[in-house]
């Protein structure tokens, strides 16, 4: 066997710690997570929350046009104020 010297030593060890620093990250868990096999779950919930998201959606929308049409009847009767005297008793 051959000696191995510092020069491919030392480039060895940094890429075995920073290996074992990113493993042990986010990244590394993630990986963890992924090769266990929790990404179906992951999946049907990321799916759930989907429909949600899009009824929360649909319902802003809806909100949305309510308060255009509210805004519209407000101004619609400010200028309706304006424009004719204030009627008398």
């Amino acid at each position: 066997m051959t000696d191995v010297g510092p020069g491919i030593a030392l480039p060895i060890i940094f890429v075995a710690f920073a290996a074992m620093f990113v493993l042990r990250g986010p990244l590394g868990g993630a990986l963890a997570e992924r090769l266990a096999g929790r990404s179906r779950a992951d999946d049907a919930e990321r799916l759930e929350l989907r429909g949600e998201l899009e009824d929360v959606r649909r319902q802003l929308a809806e909100v949305h046009e309510r308060l255009d049409f509210a805004e519209r009847l407000v101004a619609r009767h400010a200028d309706a104020e304006r424009v004719l005297p204030p009627a008398t008793r």
